[in-house]
């Protein structure tokens, strides 16, 4: 069984802070993957599915942030889980908006949730943290991180929570790269081959500047130097 932690604040008035990406990316999966209804287990909300033919458990602390160890380390003890069996989904300051990381085990970069985790389970757990930004001073941090996602972030936020979804899969099987790829097909999709109309009219404009090819003989060239 695999422990997927998503992390939060609980309650209506934190739902679309930019701390409870972790939350939005669960509930994506458990929406697209046919889980089991949402209840309250482990001072948490949980949910049960399968992924990958892995079964997996979804858990969304209720505790607040900086007490997130406690709901984490209750599941495990009862599953009998690993820290290893464990991937948390958290906000990550340090990344962009909409790009998305993966890491085993490590420090907790100041993060209270991680820090509240590594005080019950060890640093030994996966994680997949999720850019969000930073508001550029460290001061400004604690209001940044408790407000809602303003609506120009949306078509990010949505691409990357499905990004989450096709690949979760992979993350409970962990395979870390197919994971990865199935986020940047949603974030950063190829590009079609099929030309563009404008992109036509550029190279066309570029081929009729391009100078023909010179054909002369060399002596042909050396006498047109002397004329």
């Amino acid at each position: 069984m695999k422990l997927f932690v998503g992390l939060g604040n609980p309650g209506p008035k934190y739902e679309r802070n930019r701390h409870n990406i972790g939350f939005m990316a669960l509930d994506q999966i458990a929406g697209d993957h046919g889980f089991s209804p949402w209840k309250s287990k482990f001072q948490a909300l949980i949910c049960e599915g399968v992924l990958g033919g892995e079964k997996v458990l979804l858990l969304k602390p209720q505790t607040f942030m900086n007490l997130s160890g406690q709901s984490v380390g209750e599941a495990m003890r009862f599953y009998k889980l690993t820290p290893g069996d464990v991937v948390v989904l958290h906000d990550e300051l340090d990344l962009a908006p909409g790009k998305a990381r993966i890491k085993q085990g490590g420090g907790h970069a100041g993060h209270n949730g991680l820090r509240s985790i590594h005080s019950h389970i060890g640093a030994d757990y996966g994680r997949v943290r999720l850019g969000i930004g930073h508001p550029g001073h460290k001061d400004a941090v604690a209001g940044y991180v408790l407000r809602d996602f303003p609506k120009a972030d949306e078509g990010w936020l949505d691409d990357l929570m499905r990004g989450i979804s096709d690949g979760a899969a992979e993350l409970a099987k962990g395979d870390g790269g197919k994971f990865m790829n199935a986020v940047a097909l949603r974030v950063a999709p190829p590009r079609s081959s099929n030309s563009t109309p404008k992109a036509e009219a550029k190279a066309d404009k570029a081929a009729k500047e391009e100078p023909a090819p010179d054909t002369r003989s060399p002596l042909e060239k050396l006498m047109d130097k002397f004329k």
